[in-house]
């Protein structure tokens, strides 16, 4: 009879978003402006010198034409900018330059509070140039910096879905501010950027600048809200580049490693040799070879504790993996096909990688990645081949359709999964909304030998949805299928034995007269429904709705959420330190307030109360983030997770603590020190690392890693201090 009840109350529910969806055709009439002249920008040839130092005071600067056209996208859509910009773009043989001006009337209120390599630009003044080389309404690169020369560098898949923010390329930057304003020369070889091999180039450009204090947003093209800059095909063309050449064909990168480890009573040395090759087979494909591959720079995990029966999701750090890392990707909804923090780490432990191979880029309208990696044998861990084939076709302007195939062999068991997808995508729905559709399939093969039984059985998982993704309304449906056989173990599935319908609706109304918000942020239904595959019963439900929300003209956020939670576990399961959860069927009642400051502030913050009903008891939930910039070298930031957890059988608390100070000396040279820890493991992690770039594309990192236990008194349990250095080789 529950269930029975439940099912038609959610029944009622998704009625009554079918029914609201036909607002969203309502809405959709409303067609917004979004580009102005001139849409294109033209490249002139200047092969003399250029000082890279912001003066701008080349005669090429003086010559080159030149665009000023920006336009608000915030806070008044459409609206003139109330500073000028001006940019212009000159090139060589091997090398394209960017010439920036942002005048500011009011020089003293720049905001430049970042100064570290990768840094965070939503709180400072900015500029972002989206580049798509490949002028294929998809794919493109994103460097952004600041006043203070401050640079980040993004790959862009998918227009924007594929954000790889820890993707580095070789590009620099100098910046100067003076009572004018803030001023940028950007130089980035040719050798960084992938396109075809044409006696003239049309690629696709767009600009981005972010006034702080203003709360301004300026686009040179696609400003309406419907679109960021990594919306390429509502971006501009940059035209001129003509008979330039790519530069490097063959890159070089070894390292050298030494260091110590130091635990009680004994002493380790360790030392390490190895590095990278890549050849640039044609101007838009990469052949990468890689020997002893080592992550010692790479900064700590998160540790996490879980509360809840499902497993955590870790993301990827390795430089590594995450260059190109959009060409091996493909997810049936929440299950990662291929994960590739299953190369390297098996076990909750690191296992060597003796090396491997990768492939990948794009051939015309045809995306490439090919990727083989052999592990080293550890302990009981056999050595273990990885391999990824992905190949994904663009079709019509901006969609796709894919294959994958993943591999994980090794002497006594292989595990495979083939998938394939098609995306249709469009920006021109009503004339200039956003819609996206489509469906993704595979299926696993599980193998061990000698064995005679049949592991794929029930192996199939397959996605299908709809998404309309505009301003002013949002709207998901879709369905997933993941059966009880289905083994990604190249991939990531939190669970699996499921089919879950999910779907949400939020609307985000902007009124001109309303003197205090921006926008409202309502959300009448939001659910993902979970039934067991097998037996077709409900298994558990998320489902929220916002009956408050906003963001304020000053840049604060404030969400209210009542949430209804459904969960049926088969069996019991530990929820922590032999707490255990009966098997039974919960319904949950809870409610959530979230609060985030403008980030452009020297102090901002974010916090999170959620409370309410938890299985058999009750739990409340508190999380607190706060970042001081106290200089524009130094910023300091802190973070608190807490759980109140009441049951029958116990009460407890958990508590996460994190902490990490950033200083840097200058854009290229900075230091950091993180540190955290949490009551379950009772230990205390400290990472304290040092990055100097000496030239563009070689690194030196200095590492200190400790362990504390805090179980009885604070105790030096560990210390690794590593000294990592990686040089390029341009030929």
């Amino acid at each position: 009879m529950f269930e029975v009840k439940e099912l038609t109350i959610l029944s009622k529910k998704m009625k009554q978003a079918f029914g609201l969806l036909i607002v969203i055709f309502l809405l959709s009439n409303n067609i917004y402006g979004q580009h102005s002249k001139p849409d294109t920008l033209l490249a002139m040839f200047y092969n003399d010198q250029i000082k890279l130092d912001g003066k701008l005071n080349e005669p090429c600067w003086l010559n080159a034409p030149a665009i000023e056209n920006f336009t608000q996208r915030e806070q008044n859509e459409g609206a003139p900018a109330t500073e000028k910009t001006r940019i212009a773009v000159v090139y060589n043989t091997n090398e394209i330059f960017f010439g920036i001006w942002c005048f500011d009337s009011e020089p003293e209120k720049i905001s430049a509070q970042q100064m570290a390599h990768d840094f965070c630009w939503s709180s400072d003044d900015n500029i972002e140039i989206m580049i798509s080389p490949f002028n294929d309404n998809r794919n493109g690169y994103l460097f952004v910096t600041n006043p203070n020369g401050a640079m980040a560098d993004i790959w862009i898949g998918s227009e924007g879905k594929d954000f790889i923010k820890d993707w580095n390329s070789v590009w620099d930057v100098a910046v100067e501010i003076n009572e004018k304003g803030w001023f940028a020369e950007i130089v980035i070889p040719f050798s960084t950027l992938k396109f075809k091999k044409d006696s003239e180039q049309i690629w696709g450009i767009n600009f981005e600048r972010n006034i702080r204090r203003k709360k301004e947003q300026l686009m040179w093209q696609g400003w309406s809200r419907l679109y960021d800059v990594e919306k390429i095909s509502q971006g501009g063309k940059l035209t001129g580049i003509n008979n330039i050449k790519q530069g490097t064909k063959i890159e070089i990168k070894p390292y050298v490693l030494g260091g110590f480890e130091f635990t009680e009573g004994e002493t380790k040395n360790t030392g390490k040799m190895g590095g990278e090759v890549n050849f640039d087979i044609t101007p838009t494909l990469k052949l990468n070879f890689t020997a002893n591959t080592d992550f010692a720079q790479v900064e700590s995990d998160r540790k996490q504790i879980n509360l809840s029966r499902f497993s955590l999701y870790y993301p990827e750090k390795r430089q590594f993996f995450l260059e190109g890392q959009n060409y091996y990707d493909m997810n049936v909804d929440n299950v990662r096909l291929f994960y590739s923090r299953r190369i390297g780490i098996e076990q909750n432990t690191e296992v060597p990688i003796i090396g491997g191979m990768r492939f990948f880029g794009k051939l015309n309208k045809t995306n490439i990645g090919i990727m083989s990696i052999q592990t080293s044998s550890k302990d009981s861990i056999p050595t273990t081949n990885y391999s990824v084939i992905k190949v994904k076709q663009d079709i019509f302007k901006q969609s796709s359709i894919g294959v994958i195939a993943t591999q994980k062999y090794s002497e006594n068991h292989y595990n495979r999964v083939i998938g394939t997808s098609f995306i249709y995508s469009t920006s021109k729905l009503f004339g200039e909304k956003n819609l996206v559709a489509g469906g993704i399939f595979a299926v696993s093969d599980t193998k061990n030998f000698g064995e005679t039984e049949n592991l794929n059985k029930d192996n199939l998982s397959y996605h299908v949805f709809v998404t309309y993704p505009n301003d002013q309304v949002e709207f998901d449906f879709g369905f997933t299928t993941v059966e009880s056989g289905f083994n990604p173990e190249m991939g990531f599935a939190s669970r699996n034995n499921y089919q879950m319908f999910y779907t949400e609706l939020q609307f985000n109304p902007r009124f001109k007269n309303l003197p205090f918000f921006r926008n409202l942020i309502l959300k009448p239904i939001d659910i993902n429904y979970y039934i067991n595959n097998e037996t077709k019963k409900l298994e558990s439900v998320f489902y929220e709705w916002r009956p408050l929300g906003f963001v304020t003209k000053s840049g604060e956020f404030l969400e209210l959420n009542i949430q209804h939670i459904f969960d049926k576990p088969s069996e019991n399961f530990e929820l922590i330190d032999s707490v255990f959860i009966p098997a039974g069927s919960y319904w949950d009642n809870r409610l959530e307030v979230q609060f985030s400051t403008f980030k452009g502030r020297k102090i901002s913050a974010y916090a999170c109360v959620n409370i309410g009903e938890f299985y058999t008891g009750h739990r409340q939930e508190y999380e607190l983030y706060t970042n001081f910039n106290l200089s524009r070298r130094l910023n300091l930031g802190f973070d608190w997770q807490r759980n109140y957890v009441q049951l029958p059988q116990k009460s407890f608390t958990t508590d996460e603590l994190g902490g990490r100070i950033d200083y840097a000396f200058n854009p290229k040279l900075q230091t950091s020190l993180f540190t955290q820890w949490n009551n379950e493991d009772k230990n205390i992690l400290v990472n304290y690392r040092i990055n100097w770039i000496p030239k563009i594309g070689s690194f030196f990192y200095f590492v200190i890693n400790q362990e504390y236990t805090t179980d009885n008194g604070i105790k030096l349990e560990r210390t690794t201090i590593i000294g990592k250095l990686i040089w390029r080789f341009a030929l």
